[in-house]
């Protein structure tokens, strides 16, 4: 209590004309009214009970491994793109596909005006028979010959002419037959068919069009089963999981042993898993990530070639790490913190670094010991250095929830 010592000063002053005994009667109650605000301020002080130390609620940690699952933004494209081309010149009679159907390998798609293509195989089978005839006629003359060369009755000049008109004869009939075989194969080409599975384009070209030779593109077949989904790794992540493997800090199996959930844009996953069955050599140039191919199934067709994704790869387990509530990391001055009772039941401020979002958890690589008590409840009534009695805090699981993007929250 505070006490005004000179309240009661002006009293004595007021009354000049007072006796002597009267002032000290005035002075005598004043000291009396002050000892009593005294004795009641004493009172006061005496009865406030000492305040309890507060409980809080804290978790005990411990390391575990943890699937590291990293998700990658891709595009879905054919498992292969096959142009359709003509090996002939020549009129476009027939088309007997639909635009945009599925078809099978060997249905036919175009048909070639077949007449002169025809007619060459008519006259290089005729040029084969004239080619065959005159080799049975060297044949003949050579056979003649050779009796009449040991009798003298012809010169050697003779049986050499005999011999090099047979070998001609040879060779003018292989030309014919090679005539032949070109122009069945041009007859065969002008039937087209489909050279795999897939779904076809719409037609460049209709009937009665002239079309050259392995020059005009008539369509395209997209073999969407199994279908591919690029996607893109920043170099930034790869020195990190370099960094981490070096370390031994994760569990890798290997790339090609990695498989992949594709999740659509609505958040729904694909039924099938993929496998990563291609990483490319080196870095694009243009935006310093490394491509890779993740292979899925498409039997029912419901990925599309362009389609974005997102991919999320399996097979990786990250090592000695532990899990946490998200509301027990707070953000200090230089990163994320945490309070720790330490052994005397005193509270602690800890540095850790929490890299990424596990459901309703943070990860913790690193700040944290085996047993340690985190604090996770009544966060606002503690300070730093004070005594706490800590209890154990019922903590909600995470339950199945995928990994939430990588927070980076320490540097």
């Amino acid at each position: 209590m505070n006490i005004n010592w000179k309240m009661f000063q002006p009293v004595a002053t007021r009354l000049p004309a007072m006796t002597w005994r009267v002032k000290q009667a005035v002075y005598v109650l004043g000291s009396i009214t002050v000892a009593v605000g005294l004795l009641s301020c004493k009172g006061e002080v005496a009865s406030s009970p000492t305040p309890p130390v507060p409980e809080i609620g804290v978790i005990t940690v411990t390391p575990e491994s943890v699937p590291d699952e990293p998700e990658f933004i891709g595009q879905a494209e054919a498992s292969r793109i096959v142009e359709i081309r003509s090996q002939v010149t020549g009129i476009i009679k027939d088309r007997y596909f639909q635009e945009g159907r599925n078809i099978k390998q060997g249905d036919r798609l175009y048909r070639i005006d077949p007449v002169p293509f025809a007619a060459a195989v008519v006259s290089a089978k005729a040029r084969v028979a004239q080619a065959e005839a005159r080799l049975v006629q060297a044949d003949l003359d050579l056979e003649r010959v050779k009796p009449l060369l040991v009798e003298q009755a012809v010169s050697k000049k003779d049986v050499d002419d005999a011999v090099a008109q047979q070998l001609a004869a040879k060779a003018t009939l292989d030309a014919a037959k090679g005539d032949l075989v070109k122009a069945k194969f041009d007859l065969d080409n002008t039937n087209i068919v489909a050279p795999i599975n897939g779904v076809i384009e719409r037609t460049r070209v209709y009937e009665g069009r002239l079309v050259s030779a392995q020059t005009d593109l008539l369509t395209v077949i997209h073999r969407i089963d199994p279908m591919y989904v690029v996607v893109n790794a920043p170099e930034a992540f790869l020195l990190r999981r370099q960094e981490d493997i070096a370390a031994a800090r994760i569990q890798h199996p290997g790339v090609y042993k990695l498989t992949g959930t594709l999740i659509f844009l609505n958040g729904k996953r694909y039924p099938h898993d993929g496998a990563l069955d291609l990483l490319d050599v080196g870095l694009r140039t243009d935006t310093g990530e490394r491509p890779a191919r993740v292979t899925f199934p498409n039997k029912d067709g419901i990925l599309t070639p362009g389609q974005f994704v997102t991919v999320r790869f399996h097979g990786v387990s990250r090592t000695n790490v532990m899990l946490i509530p998200q509301r027990a990391v707070l953000q200090g001055p230089k990163g994320p913190i945490v309070y720790v009772i330490d052994s005397g039941n005193k509270v602690e401020i800890r540095n850790v670094k929490a890299t990424e979002w596990r459901g309703n958890q943070w990860l913790v690589e690193e700040g944290l010991a085996s047993g340690e008590q985190v604090v996770v409840d009544s966060l606002q009534r503690i300070i730093p250095g004070s005594t706490v009695k800590p209890v154990s805090a019922e903590v909600e699981p995470s339950g199945n929830q995928p990994p939430g993007p990588k927070a980076e929250a320490s540097k």
